[in-house]
């Protein structure tokens, strides 16, 4: 039976197709053209009656000239006289360089491995082209200084790339040292005075083996700590210098440099009791026989040979390097000592601890010590000139400015440097600088006087502190020297 064909399944599918289009875009081209540059001058003609009139002959009236000349002459020349004759302007300088009104901290400076072991910056120096920084580590407080290690530091500020936690030399000194000072003209030499007596001197070119010069330990030797040392020039030999050291053994000794690298004592003094002016003699009952302790000292830059050093009784002695007399009774070693003191003036209430003579005045020198005062000296009278209360502690160290003749900074026991222009004031500070957090004392300061405006100070945390100074405190007034002159002679009428 054959089966049909089935629609349903056979029929194909029906499909349509749709399209959409946007309407049309429109789209346009256009060009901008700038206008086409044109230059243009104009130059003026010169004009020949005006170069004939410029070249014309000015016409003078010399006879009116020559009597009001003649009018004025006596009233010129007599104004010209007063000003030739007034010091309104006595010590101004122009200067150029841009106003600083305030003291700001430029660098803190500091040796780790130093302060890891409590010591203490006990002295800085600046070396002769005034970019390096040198300080000392040690002790002033309690502790075993004889045996302890401990270093002296530089840095150049000059240098790029100046890191304040690492100095640039580091020598290692087996004693505290207590004391330094560059050489004045050779920028690498540095001496110190150790806690042991002796004397080192470093060349700091040479970072194997820096120790060039060394007193040793002999009958020579200072036999108590070195607090001051201090270059004398050798008027011998021209390229060459002395070197001077000050202890608490009442000696003052001069060593010259010898070829075999020791330190040759030249010459000596001694500060004997007995053999200070009887009207301001130290107290038998607290010294006795006995040398007394030279802290400090400071030579004259107008007296030759005339120094005044600071005691632990408490005087300020006027000293003379010409002085023939012998210390008695004489001190065992191979050159005899003399005795140099020549006025003694009216004590501190406690050990001096710092002088400094005026870089200006031929008379003045300051002192500072325990009793927390700094005194103005006149050298030709024993009563100081003032007496200023800076401190409830001690006062470590006090330093006049090389630039301004009124200007002094003091070192506190309560952590800070203390400003001072006696133009202004001279019974409180201008400004007091916190040197640090913990009211440590500040124990060392310098200026530097090659870059004015830079002062450098020293404390028992083991920092070092670099100040730039404010224009208040670098420029010199007109009148400044005149008022110095004053301060200095209102208690000689």
């Amino acid at each position: 039976m054959a089966l049909g064909p089935m629609p349903a399944l056979l029929a194909t599918a029906g499909s349509a197709f749709k399209t959409c289009q946007t309407g049309k875009i429109s789209t346009a081209e256009a060009a901008a053209q700038s206008h086409t540059a044109r230059d243009a001058a104009v130059q003026t003609e010169q004009s020949k009656d005006a170069v004939q009139d410029f070249q014309q002959e000015v016409q003078v009236d010399y006879t009116g000239l020559l009597s009001f000349l003649q009018r004025v002459e006596d009233a010129v020349i007599k104004e010209l006289n007063k000003n030739w004759k007034s010091h309104a302007f006595d010590g101004f300088e122009v200067n150029w360089t841009d106003q600083d009104e305030i003291v700001l901290c430029l660098h803190t400076l500091s040796y780790p491995e130093a302060q890891d072991q409590n010591l203490q910056v006990t002295g800085v120096s600046w070396n002769a082209t005034g970019s390096v920084i040198a300080c000392s580590y040690g002790r002033l407080d309690d502790g075993d200084w004889s045996t302890e290690k401990s270093y002296v530091c530089t840095w150049n500020l000059d240098r790029r790339g100046l890191n304040p936690q690492r100095p640039d030399l580091v020598v290692d000194v087996p004693s505290s040292v207590m004391c330094l000072a560059f050489h004045p003209s050779q920028p690498s030499l540095i001496a110190g005075g150790l806690f042991s007596g002796e004397l080192l001197v470093w060349d700091t070119s040479r970072t194997e083996d820096p120790v060039i010069w060394r007193t040793g330990m002999t009958d020579d030797t200072h036999t108590d700590p070195v607090y001051q040392v201090h270059w004398l020039p050798d008027t011998r030999h021209r390229n060459h210098a002395r070197l001077m050291s000050v202890g608490t053994d009442g000696k003052i000794l001069v060593w010259r440099e010898e070829r075999d690298g020791r330190l040759a004592l030249a010459e000596g003094f001694a500060i004997v009791a007995q053999q200070i002016p009887r009207s301001t003699r130290l107290k038998k009952v607290a010294w006795g026989e006995a040398a007394v302790g030279v802290t400090s000292l400071s030579f004259s830059p107008f007296h030759a040979g005339v120094f005044v050093v600071g005691v632990e009784g408490g005087y300020c002695l006027r000293c003379s390097a010409s002085a023939q007399g012998p210390a008695l009774p004489r001190p065992r070693g191979s050159v005899p000592l003399r005795a140099p003191a020549e006025l003694a003036f009216s004590p501190h209430a406690g050990p001096v601890y710092s002088v400094s003579c005026s870089p200006f005045h031929r008379n003045l020198f300051l002192s500072c010590g325990t009793d927390g005062q700094v005194h103005l000296h006149s050298m030709l009278q024993t009563q100081p000139l003032f007496a200023l209360q800076l401190s409830k502690k001690y006062l470590f160290s006090v330093r006049w400015s090389p630039v301004r003749p009124l200007v002094f900074a003091a070192a506190s026991g309560e952590g800070e440097v203390h400003l001072l222009d006696l133009g202004r004031s001279t019974q409180k500070p201008t400004v007091s600088l916190k040197q640090s957090v913990s009211d440590c004392p500040v124990y060392c300061l310098e200026f530097n006087t090659k870059h004015t405006r830079l002062l450098a100070a020293g404390d028992a945390a083991g920092t070092v502190k670099v100040w730039q100074l404010s224009s208040d405190f670098t420029e010199q007034g007109p009148r400044e020297m005149s008022h110095l002159e004053q301060l200095a002679s209102e208690i000689m009428d």
